[in-house]
């Protein structure tokens, strides 16, 4: 069953990875679910999908060119217009440093690589509907 409804408008999702293979695993898995995808693959490509775009979330990497996660959730707390667009951090990077900065550039909620596909979806849509969610999961999720 779908997390979108026939006749709702899907909600958009901007997925950020510059791992084609797990972006295409990220858009595969979340279009299933029903919602529209926008994907890009380095820092500065996202800031201009969000700015283009107003997505309802954003699946964002920490590692990647131009400029890294980090600095694309501070760009998106500090935009008005974006400011409330739930993130969700997916990295690799999964020390408690990087976990506290994730947190303290406004990230929702940080899930560490390699992570099961029905955890994203359910993430999502927990955030998508306004519920909160715990600030890390990891692949013992």
């Amino acid at each position: 069953m779908s997390a979108v409804s026939a006749t709702d408008a899907p909600p958009t999702i901007l997925v950020v990875d510059d791992e084609p293979a797990l972006l295409r695993l990220m858009e595969f898995v979340l279009q299933k679910q029903g919602y529209a995808m926008i994907t890009a693959t380095n820092g500065d490509e996202a800031l201009e999908m969000l700015n283009a775009h107003h997505p309802d979330l954003v699946v964002l990497d920490i590692m990647m060119p131009r400029r890294d996660g980090y600095q694309v959730a501070e760009a998106i707390r500090a935009n008005p217009a974006l400011a409330a667009t739930p993130i969700v951090m997916l990295s690799a990077k999964a020390q408690e440093e990087d976990v506290e900065r994730g947190m303290s550039v406004g990230v929702n909620i940080f899930i560490t690589k390699p992570f099961a596909p029905e955890n994203l979806t359910r993430v999502v849509a927990a955030l998508l509907a306004g519920e909160t969610v715990p600030q890390k999961m990891g692949s013992e999720n």
